[in-house]
This record gives structure tokens, C-alpha cells and sequence, in this order.
């Protein structure tokens, strides 16, 4: 029987885009099935150092093209930047099993689920991106969402708190306008993945609400507040509306946590 962490790191440490998707998706097949073991959590790989392939580019934030929708290149670069994310969320997930030792055992399961759907994720919007002309590395990206990651290392309940109910949260936010401007130039095959996508999203950050809230209860603190001095720390300027906040609720937000976002963090 293999070794659930082992395997993790491997998929986890892979370069090549299509070994680490089989590699994730196998690991967690594995792991359905009993195949794979608990047992010695070993030494976390390096934060600064996630598998991924030579391109993308990786370049600051305003230096990415520019998305549009008008044309057939634009919605290319759009669906690369969404892309992008889902390739990080892969490494995301798997980042928080393999560095986050001591947490029960469903931990491991969700973010394993977690990685598996990310990887599904990417396959879709890979496949549309090609049907586009255009496949993954072709444009420059940017690497916001992995600094967050890299900033939160140190602490399972800092990642939960602000990768899952920040980040991965902003993507519930963003999608429906995204949505609305593929149906406007006919691309109905990109919004029918972002349902997906979506549908799966809220399940994920519900998944780092859930835990955030288990970390909380076991170093005895109060959730919201708890939440709000990480987010004044981390994000001083606040977070930028406006909030899918049906999504949001279903995610597992409190309503004080969606009263004190829309009137405190836009």
C-alpha cells in the first residue's frame, strides 16, 4: 500500500502539466479506494517551489494581456487566465495536504477532492481553449494567487482563512459577470464550463469555510473576528466588491460575515 503524502508531493512537484493532472487524479482515485496510507507525513516540499511547466511566463499582474470578449484572441486570453487559476488550485490543494500535518483524517479527504476537481476543471477549460486555437503556455500570467499561498505556509488556519474564503471566494464573485459577457458574443459552450466550475467552487471554498471554523474552535477563538484581523492584516485596503453573495451564503458565510464584507471591505 502506498503512501498517501508520497504520492501527493509527486503530483505536486511534477512539471509536466498532463503527468501532474493524471498523477492528481490517480492519487485520488487511490485514496477512494483504500489503496493508499496514512502513514508517515514526511517533510512538506517547498512552498516557493510548486511543479509547474516552463510557460506560462509568469510576470506581474499588470503586465498580463488584456482580457476581452469581442474577439476570438480575446476570449483566448480570458479563458488562459481562468486556466491559470485552476492549474494553481491544483497545486493549491495539494499544497494543503502535503504541508498541513496533524489535522483529521477528512481533512486530507476534502482537499483531495478538492485538487481532483481543480484538475477537472483545467482539462475543461483547457479543451475550450484549444477548440479557441490556443492551449496553456501560449500567454504571459501572473502569480498573485500562489504569494497568498506562500504568505499563509506558515499556518493551516491563516491558508484556510484567506486562500479558500478570499481567493477562491472571488472567483464565486467574478463568474457571473464573466458568464454574461460570453452569452453576449455566443460563446455558450464557456459559459456552460463555468457552471460547472462554479457549482464546484462553492463546494471548495464551503470546504476551507468548514475548516477554518475547525481550526478556530480548536485554539478557542471566535470565528468572524478572527477572520476581520487577518483580512486588516493581510488586505489593509479592504476587499473590492461587488460579492456574489447568494454564492457566498451557500459556501457557508455567516450573514454577519456578508453584512461585514459589503458595508466595511469594498
Amino acid at each position: 500500500m502506498g503512501n498517501l503524502f508520497e504520492h501527493v508531493r509527486d503530483a505536486f512537484l511534477s512539471t509536466d502539466v498532463d503527468a501532474k493532472l493524471k498523477k492528481t487524479r490517480d492519487t485520488a482515485a487511490a485514496f477512494c479506494a483504500d489503496r493508499l496510507s496514512m502513514g508517515d507525513f514526511g517533510e512538506p516540499a517547498p512552498v516557493d517551489a510548486p511543479g509547474r511547466p516552463a510557460c506560462p511566463t509568469l510576470v506581474r499582474a499588470k503586465h498580463v494581456p488584456k482580457r476581452g470578449f469581442g474577439t476570438p484572441e480575446g476570449r483566448m486570453i480570458m479563458m488562459h487566465a481562468i486556466a491559470h487559476i485552476e492549474f494553481n488550485a491544483i497545486n493549491l490543494a495539494l499544497d494543503a495536504l502535503q504541508r498541513f500535518d496533524g489535522m483529521p483524517r477528512q481533512f486530507y479527504a476534502d482537499w483531495l477532492k478538492v485538487a481532483d476537481e481543480e484538475a477537472y476543471h483545467f482539462e475543461l477549460i483547457r479543451a475550450h481553449m484549444r477548440h479557441l486555437g490556443a492551449d496553456y503556455g501560449d500567454y504571459d500570467a501572473h502569480n498573485g494567487l500562489w504569494e497568498m499561498c506562500e504568505k499563509t505556509a506558515h499556518d493551516v488556519l491563516t491558508r484556510m482563512a484567506l486562500v479558500p474564503r478570499v481567493l477562491e471566494a472571488r472567483g464565486l464573485d467574478v463568474t457571473p459577470g464573466i458568464q454574461k459577457k460570453l452569452t453576449q458574443v455566443g460563446d455558450e459552450n464557456a459559459v456552460s464550463l463555468l457552471d460547472i466550475i462554479l457549482r464546484d467552487e462553492i463546494g471548495h471554498v464551503e470546504i476551507g469555510n468548514r475548516w477554518f471554523r475547525y481550526c478556530c474552535k480548536e485554539r478557542g477563538l471566535k470565528p468572524e473576528p478572527t477572520f476581520f484581523k487577518l483580512l486588516d492584516e493581510y488586505y489593509p485596503k479592504g476587499l473590492m466588491g461587488p460579492f456574489n453573495l447568494g454564492a457566498r451564503e451557500r459556501a457557508g458565510f455567516s450573514k454577519t460575515e456578508i453584512e461585514m464584507l459589503t458595508k466595511g471591505h469594498q
